[in-house]
């Protein structure tokens, strides 16, 4: 089979093994596909993978050789999955390859705000510690996750390991009813749960559904103190609403992994040097080598079971 890898060095820098990857097809790779770039490069190919790079309608209607799309991720909004259907083409994405990951960074964000580290950081770096007339400084009010309640917005695996470690952190878990949604006794109504919370972590696919789930209205029910997690999709908060509640104390602090667009413009409204207890990685937290060599794996697994004949991972 003819493939194409579009933008294969957001997931391999050089230090994984894609010898199980290479051994499925005749392999063409891309670093990187600009979008306008993309049609051209699938045109005479059967299966294409994409972290990334959008696939549209146009694109996969001139592709007339194409089988299978392979979403290098969990999330399928960057591939128009009608025109896939439409035109006969198989779409597998990967799901749990990253949740050790993800669940990390998750923790890393809200021990950095509890803690108040990157405060701290910058005082010590500044000479404040060196200055001050005793042993420690206490310049930034330190909280305990433990005690606090934790709403997850989006119970899928990522949203259940979280669960499962915020638990032994002596934390009190609390699940979103997420709209659309069938009802469920252990599920409570968003609007009615961000009231109640001290910490909200988003792990919701990106979809109509879910766009904007967080915004001016939601962030102002959360109380003042609480934290705000987002290591899902940029779509799914109001990103000039999150800075205001920032800016204005709505909320105590916010940590993000993700924006909308991505790479974000230097003046997007979250990059502002003005947002206090703001915390903004970029896109990182599915990003340990060994969760992307699970990918790799995963990837060639999908292909192998599609030239087999078998569906796997199959999202359309």
């Amino acid at each position: 089979m003819q493939a194409v890898f579009l933008d294969s060095e957001s997931l391999d820098r050089g230090d994984l093994d894609l010898s199980a990857l290479a051994g499925t097809a005749e392999w063409t790779f891309h670093p990187h596909t600009a979008p306008g770039e993309a049609a051209e490069r699938i045109r005479g190919m059967e299966v294409v993978i994409s972290n990334k790079v959008p696939l549209d309608a146009e694109a996969i209607a001139a592709a007339d050789r194409l089988r299978l799309i392979a979403i290098a991720a969990t999330g399928t909004n960057n591939v128009d999955l009608a025109a896939a259907r439409a035109h006969g083409v198989a779409v597998t994405n990967v799901v749990g390859y990253a949740t050790p990951a993800v669940t990390q960074h998750v923790f890393g964000l809200l021990l950095a705000l509890t803690t108040r580290l990157p405060d701290y950081q910058q005082a010590v770096r500044a000479g404040r510690w060196s200055a001050s007339p005793h042993f420690c400084l206490l310049d930034y009010p330190i909280d305990e996750l433990a005690g606090r309640t934790l709403g997850i917005a989006g119970y899928g695996e990522l949203g259940a390991s979280v669960a499962h470690v915020a638990e032994a952190f002596g934390m009190e878990v609390r699940i979103a009813q997420l709209p659309g949604r069938p009802e469920r006794p252990d599920r409570t109504p968003l609007a009615r749960l961000l009231p109640e919370l001290d910490a909200l972590s988003l792990h919701c696919p990106l979809t109509e559904a879910t766009r904007g789930l967080i915004g001016a209205a939601e962030l102002a029910r959360l109380p003042d103190h609480a934290l705000l997690i987002n290591t899902a999709r940029g779509g799914i908060v109001d990103q000039p609403a999150l800075a205001e509640a920032l800016r204005t104390g709505g909320i105590g602090g916010a940590g993000v992994d993700v924006l909308h667009p991505e790479p974000p413009p230097p003046d997007h409204p979250l990059l502002a040097p003005d947002i206090p207890n703001l915390i903004v990685t970029p896109h990182i937290a599915w990003a340990s080598r060994q969760a992307r060599q699970r990918m790799a794996d995963e990837l060639a697994a999908n292909i192998r079971a599609f030239a087999a004949g078998e569906r796997r991972n199959r999202v359309d």
